[in-house]
């Protein structure tokens, strides 16, 4: 999931550096907000962040805020759609055009996922979900529809391609991209928790070797099996 190429720019349009520093200052305003947001949900929760504390971090009164985002749950659906939805909508198009082994689709996919995501402090987003939606339905559909829904295609269509192109046994496409995915989400939810904490006696947990020795066992469960394999 490579960032998409840009666009090339028209020669009369300016430069950001070219532009007066409070026109380049309007510009930037919508992911200054968005990064406030983000940092303040993951820390504090969903209810317990109030839009003046996202206006404050950053440097904007809260009806500049309101301009651009005319609610907090607005600000909360747009993170979610820049910093997840976006990323679903990139791996659709990579599943599309990747021409090597499915296999190795996947490991990209599982791969890219944790670089951009789980490593970061995007990975929050999941925390927040899983302790304050159901308190927040309207955001429980939201998220259903632009985050669950899509990703679970995403896994699915993979797999089908490696069933297809007969590298893959077939399995439920369903409940198999949720085993993929269910150790993910653990990870990023253990980094934002017990992870996050000075516990003693507990083992560290290594999320990208973790995560490619998970890969490894499933991929292993989907290989077709040789002629003179039994059945499970």
């Amino acid at each position: 999931m490579s960032p998409p190429q840009a666009a090339e720019r028209a020669p009369s349009t300016p430069r950001a550096e070219e532009l007066p520093s409070r026109q380049r200052r309007k510009e930037a305003r919508p992911q200054e907000l968005l990064d406030a947001a983000l940092a303040l949900f993951v820390e504090k929760g969903f209810a317990a962040t109030r839009a003046e504390e996202v206006a404050q971090r950053a440097g904007v009164s809260k009806g500049t805020l309101y301009l651009y985002y005319p609610s907090k749950e607005e600000l909360f659906k747009a993170v979610v759609r820049q910093n997840l939805g976006a990323l679903i909508a990139e791996g659709q198009e990579a599943v599309a055009q990747y021409e090597g082994a499915t296999g190795d689709l996947l490991v990209f996919l599982m791969m890219t996922w944790w670089g951009r995501v789980g490593g970061t402090p995007v990975s929050g987003i999941h925390k927040v979900v899983v302790a304050e939606v159901r308190n927040f339905p309207d955001l429980a559909q939201f998220y259903a529809d632009e985050v669950i829904t899509p990703a679970d295609a995403l896994i699915c269509s993979a797999i089908q391609r490696g069933i297809d192109r007969g590298e893959f046994r077939p399995v439920p496409l369903h409940e198999t991209a949720l085993a993929l995915m269910a150790p993910v989400i653990f990870l990023a939810l253990h980094h934002h928790s017990v992870g996050a904490c000075p516990v003693h006696g507990c083992a560290q947990v290594d999320p990208a070797a973790t995560l490619r020795v998970h890969l490894d066992l499933v991929l292993r469960g989907l290989q077709v099996r040789g002629a003179g394999e039994g059945q499970a």
